[in-house]
């Protein structure tokens, strides 16, 4: 396998609000610690009440919140592209709290989280589904979708049982603690999410410090998360890279979870520089408290060849552009490599088909440090990329690498995270079969691709009533190597469903830390997770929110705002209406 190269580094952004001084930033890791112990105490009765509390306060700074991330971003207030932060944003951070209330109550009435279903497979491994956790699912977020999360192969099933939602159960406790939580600059809801997770499924009290490239959103946060800030179990703070190294070897810090790039991650465990590079070599942490993170990745979208149409073509033409271009391409798990048959009939009409596409896309403001040059990093090494709309403006054009070779392990577009609205395109020689395909396409992903967090496979239902097809479609599922994989939609609903745990795939040490270590959202509390399977229609009856010609985005993020957050009822017709129309 060619050396992984990671993340390409990312400017740090200006700040605009005053960094927390030092004597701040003290007083606010004192109060927490002065309050972790009272957390671990504080009973289910409590927790939920907070949760109940924290649903009305979000909803309420939801249409501010919303307001700031897209003038920030350059979105027109009457723009679809207004859905984008309505549902990565406050959408999803209220679906979370409501889940997290729904699993407490369980807890309470029934002594253990109760997820839909809890089942051995035939090869002996426990399987949860976790998705849908209700009938509204079955037909507002994600219709025709399920999701199932596959446990680490030692755990048995009464273990396994045994071991939800632990910090609940008798003797589960420990003493608590200060986590440091290091916001994410792209995606809203991860900062808010991760300091739920840190709380309700940690038990630890959160210093979060925001992100200088989405710090904007820190008042917002700070008013939709109000009550934990009450009652002294968050604090929120600013600045850079010197506040983030300060609290990350602060004494009164015993945690950290970040999310961003790899090469944030070895600045905090190594240092940066040659004495980092050193320190790694050897694996001599600078910072030896425990850490998770969410990392980048290469992800990929496996086509498989079938009987596709030319409406199918066209659907997932745009399905595949739409996972770039969403947020601007500056999302850990926008598309970035499309894997082909190299012999299929339709490889090229589906490149055609993403190529209208992105012809089709509004340019968007290249809003995160750095985008133009790491975008030029690709084209000085691909010439022949494919642009679509005008880079004269040096913003960052819609950027196509069709035609990669495979055996290139060295290859840019494999061992770099581009980070911005550029993706590539490689055909695989398999000449004797679909299956054949399949199987090398599952060993290029885990050989070649940086990273491990989620990958998509798209096939045709029709492929499927062939049996060698659909084993080695299952068989696929069951070696990628990533924490998530997704079947015939956009990786990124993993992380939107919220009840499926989200992170890498396990195992990854400091010096190879790929997509990072630990999981997140998981609102069912469960442990020693190996992997999320999530299965979609092939052509779903609806638009998906995500699509980039959905016309009324932002009309069902506000909308599904109040079903996730306060099953507003009087919202359905008008949202099913809405869906209809996107």
């Amino acid at each position: 396998m060619a050396q992984s190269t990671g993340t390409l580094t990312i400017p740090e952004a200006a700040n605009r609000i005053p960094p927390t001084s030092t004597s701040d930033l003290d007083a606010a890791v004192a109060t927490l610690r002065s309050n972790a112990s009272v957390w671990v105490g504080r009973g289910i009765a409590e927790r939920i009440a907070l949760l109940a509390e924290l649903q009305e306060t979000v909803l309420e700074a939801a249409p501010a919140w919303v307001d700031a991330a897209a003038v920030a971003k350059g979105i027109a207030s009457d723009s679809p592209k207004m859905g984008e932060d309505w549902i990565s944003g406050p959408t999803l951070t209220v679906r979370n709290i409501r889940l997290l209330r729904q699993t407490l109550e369980q807890i309470r009435d029934t002594g253990r989280p109760q997820p839909p279903a809890v089942r051995t497979a035939a090869n002996g491994q426990v399987v949860i589904d976790v998705f849908p956790t209700d009938a509204f699912d079955k037909f507002a977020l994600f219709p025709l979708f399920t999701a199932e999360v596959r446990l680490d192969p030692s755990v048995g099933l009464e273990e396994a049982e045994g071991r939800m939602g632990r910090i609940y159960r008798p003797g589960g406790k420990d003493g608590g603690g200060v986590r440091l939580v290091l916001g994410a600059g792209n995606v809203s809801s991860i900062p808010a999410m991760d300091v739920l997770y840190t709380l309700f499924a940690e038990d630890r009290v959160c210093v979060l410090k925001m992100n200088p490239v989405n710090e904007h959103l820190g008042p917002h946060l700070a008013a939709a998360l109000r009550p934990l800030i009450r009652d002294g179990l968050l604090r929120i703070v600013y600045g850079g890279a010197a506040e983030g190294a300060y609290l990350t070897e602060h004494d009164g810090i015993d945690e950290i979870h970040m999310t961003g790039s790899d090469k944030t991650f070895e600045a905090i465990v190594y240092g940066t520089g040659e004495g980092g590079a050193r320190r790694k070599a050897g694996d001599d942490r600078k910072v030896t408290k425990p850490i998770s993170a969410e990392l980048g990745n290469v992800s990929p979208v496996i086509v498989v060849p079938g009987p596709w149409s030319d409406k199918d073509l066209a659907f997932q033409g745009e399905n595949i552009a739409s996972m770039l271009v969403h947020n601007a391409g500056f999302n850990c798990i926008a598309a970035r490599m499309i894997v082909q048959h190299q012999a299929w009939a339709r490889r090229n009409d589906l490149l055609d088909a993403v190529r209208s596409s992105l012809a089709r896309a509004v340019p968007r403001d290249a809003y995160y440090p750095g985008a133009r040059d790491r975008w030029e990093t690709f084209v000085e090494q691909h010439p022949e990329a494919e642009r679509f709309g005008d880079d004269a403006s040096g913003g960052v054009p819609w950027t196509l690498i069709p035609g990669l070779d495979p055996t290139r392990g060295d290859d840019v577009a494999f061992t770099t995270e581009a980070f911005c609205g550029v993706f590539g395109e490689v055909g695989l020689d398999a000449p004797r079969s679909v299956p054949d395909y399949l199987d090398a396409a599952v060993e290029f992903c885990n050989g070649e691709l940086w990273g491990t967090l989620s990958a998509s496979i798209l096939v045709h239902p029709r492929s499927l009533d062939d049996p060698e097809v659909a084993a080695a479609v299952e068989r696929a599922i069951d070696r990628l190597r990533y924490g998530s994989v997704v079947v015939n939609a956009w990786s990124a609903v993993t992380y939107a469903m919220v009840s499926t745990p989200w992170g890498a795939a396990p195992g990854h040490e400091p010096t190879d830390i790929q997509s990072g270590i630990g999981v997140v959202h998981n609102t069912y509390l469960l442990e020693d997770v190996e992997k999320t399977v999530v299965r979609g229609p092939f052509r779903p009856p609806v638009k998906p929110q995500w699509f980039l010609t959905n016309r009324t985005a932002g009309k069902q993020g506000r909308k599904l705002s109040r079903l996730e957050g306060a099953r507003d009822l009087t919202v359905l017709p008008s949202l099913t209406w809405d869906a209809l129309r996107g």
